[in-house]
């Protein structure tokens, strides 16, 4: 971290300044100036806060060397992190995984049905929503734990690992004993105290990008997780809000290279939740896969117009197979299987 000092600064703010700094367990170099003297940190810095230092009247700017976050960069881990989720590899530089299933579970045979439809097209893992973070208060909320047993049952039918989202840290031993990737939706990506408490979890956890969220928001949101002690997080861009209305958000696919360039830890693509529309589903997942994404996670449902909730951006069955047969050619044309 890089601290520079006003013009003229008094030499006794220099040095109160120098004295608060290195009681913060950091290295303090200082390179003087005719007019201006600057602050050279080193070690470990995670811990200061810009605005803290900044709220010193004498400091012009500060700025950071290195990314704030420590256990996700890549830097500290160079090696690419692969997840264990229930038995399918998530990361690497091979398989591509695919989850597919409903957005909401609407029964034991409704979700067993889509889960054996979504084996046969060849996904990896099932998801299906059981409890469900909705806009308005008037809308489907959920089977809740019903829904969760559903998707046990459907799991036990067809092998499918099943990936479910967590909204509140009191569901957690549910999840634990049920849920093989734990969902962490967008509304609570700095819900701090959940992702803290999924840290005790030995579930891998599926952190989803907040709609308005920068990507260090994201990474630190991550780094969260792993320092409260469980390192298998699965990065998930579901789109991030814009000005643009055509599409339910906008998709950033530029952050797939910049999630592998600065850490370590796997990515999927949900295009569903960031196009709206079924019809644009395929393009950006193809495009993702050709990015260099490690997964894709697909809303499906086999009567989308009767779906409980967002039916208008879920495939049918055969769209779904159709989007795997053209998703294998490009992953096989970028070196990867699918």
């Amino acid at each position: 971290m890089i601290v520079t000092l006003r013009k003229n600064t008094p030499q006794k703010e220099v040095e109160k300044l120098y004295k608060y700094l290195e009681e913060k367990n950091v290295q303090v170099n200082i390179i003087r100036g005719e007019n201006f003297n600057v602050f050279g940190l080193v070690g470990d810095t995670t811990h200061l806060a810009e605005r803290d230092i900044l709220a010193n009247e004498w400091v012009e700017n500060v700025r950071r060397v290195a990314a704030p976050y420590k256990l996700a960069n890549r830097m500290f881990h160079p090696e690419d992190t692969v997840v264990d989720v229930a038995g399918v590899k998530v990361g690497g530089n091979e398989k591509i995984v695919v989850i597919g299933g409903p957005c909401s579970v609407e029964g034991e045979e409704q979700i067993t049905r889509i889960a054996e439809e979504v084996k046969e097209c060849g996904a990896d893992m099932l998801r299906g929503g059981a409890y469900k973070p909705r806009t308005s208060p008037y809308s489907f909320q959920g089977l809740g734990y019903e829904g969760i047993l559903d998707l046990k049952a459907a799991r036990e039918k067809t092998g499918l690992p099943v990936v479910s989202e967590l909204m509140s840290a009191d569901k957690i031993d549910e999840f634990e004993e049920n849920v093989d990737l734990v969902q962490i939706g967008a509304r609570n990506m700095q819900n701090f105290d959940l992702l803290k408490a999924c840290g005790h979890m030995t579930k891998p956890v599926l952190l989803k990008r907040g709609m308005s969220s920068t990507i260090e928001d994201w990474i630190m949101s991550a780094e969260y997780i792993m320092a409260s002690g469980n390192p298998n997080v699965i990065l998930c861009e579901r789109g991030i809000r814009t000005f643009e209305t055509y599409t339910r958000n906008t998709m950033d696919l530029a952050v797939i290279p910049l999630i592998k360039e600065k850490t370590h830890l796997p990515i999927i693509i949900d295009p569903s939740h960031a196009t709206g529309d079924y019809r644009l589903v395929e393009a950006v997942s193809l495009a993702a896969v050709a990015a260099g994404a490690d997964g894709l996670i697909i809303e499906v449902h086999d009567h989308p117009s009767e779906a409980w909730s967002d039916g208008a951006q879920s495939l049918k069955p055969d769209r779904f197979e159709e989007l795997i047969r053209k998703a294998r050619r490009v992953a096989e044309a970028v070196g990867r299987t699918l």
